[in-house]
């Protein structure tokens, strides 16, 4: 069962402007499924698979010429390699929507595409299924502080019981979770720290303690929607506040955290406050 992301018109848009479109967001949000209904007709490269992600990157040309645009790339991030060869690719051609890359860190991805392919990528950011995706309803205006949207967005709410709001609160917004409603919540999300900690902090962060970090992440959790205090989550870790401040970096690039700066007329206020900090999925939390 596909469910329709409202992102998907934004992602085409894009593709029809830059050469490569690169889809970035949190482990399991439904980035390649996204890429692969919206373009079901490329051909598809995933670097799950140990085999093809060694020959991209020991032999990033000749991966490319096997793999001619359009093509998707899934988990791109584990072949940095490709990118300059990927630029001289769209240099060369001037096409567009030729390369559909997605990739779970962008810590790392941004970088690649930084020095790489800066000019040349339009990116996106996926989220989890938000409420109206949930229920299969579109609302298209962004939000404005006005009291004629306060209106018409009220004409178009989604009223739900107090039972159904809990429950979407513990199962969080994950595809999966959704479309799969038996599954049990508390499994897939031990499993989704452990594929984290595994995949993208052992891999490619310098985190030297893992069992630190999953109490960095616990105490943040249990801070999400307060305002950031990093002098108080270091203390709590036993860790210094550089670290801490570098570990939250790690979680915010990653798709896990949002720092929510707080609304101001003022942009210089907006950016020196405090901001809030909440997990991007309150099912993690």
């Amino acid at each position: 069962m596909y469910i329709k992301r409202h992102i998907e018109s934004a992602v085409l848009e894009r593709a029809k402007e830059k050469g490569a479109i690169i889809v970035t967001g949190a482990r399991q949000v439904g980035k390649t499924t996204l890429v692969e209904n919206i373009k079901p007709d490329i051909a598809r490269v995933t670097f799950d698979d140990l085999s093809v992600r060694t020959r991209a990157v020991e032999e990033p040309a000749a991966f490319l010429q096997l793999n001619p645009p359009p093509v998707f790339i899934d988990e791109v991030q584990y072949a940095p390699q490709l990118f300059p060869y990927i630029k001289m690719s769209l240099d060369k051609s001037r096409q567009k929507g030729d390369y559909f890359l997605t990739g779970s860190q962008s810590f790392e991805l941004m970088k690649n595409v930084t020095e790489s392919l800066a000019g040349r990528a339009g990116i996106l950011e996926l989220l989890g299924l938000s409420l109206r995706e949930m229920r299969n309803e579109s609302w298209k205006e962004p939000f404005l502080p006005t009291l004629d949207y306060l209106m018409r967005r009220k004409k178009s709410k989604i009223n739900l019981t107090i039972t159904e709001v809990w429950q979407i609160i513990h199962r969080g917004c994950m595809p999966e979770l959704f479309v799969q409603p038996a599954f049990s919540w508390q499994n897939f999300y031990s499993d989704y720290v452990k594929t984290y900690m595994e995949r993208d902090v052992r891999k490619l962060t310098q985190v030297a303690d893992e069992g630190e970090f999953l109490k960095f992440m616990t105490v943040c959790a249990a801070m999400t929607g307060q305002l950031l205090n990093l002098a108080s989550i270091s203390r709590d870790v036993g860790i210094s506040e550089p670290t801490a401040k570098r570990w939250l970096s790690i979680l915010r690039t990653s798709g896990i955290i949002y720092l929510l700066k707080p609304y101001s007329n003022n942009a210089i206020k907006r950016t020196v406050k405090t901001p809030k900090l909440y997990f991007l999925d309150t099912g993690l939390a």
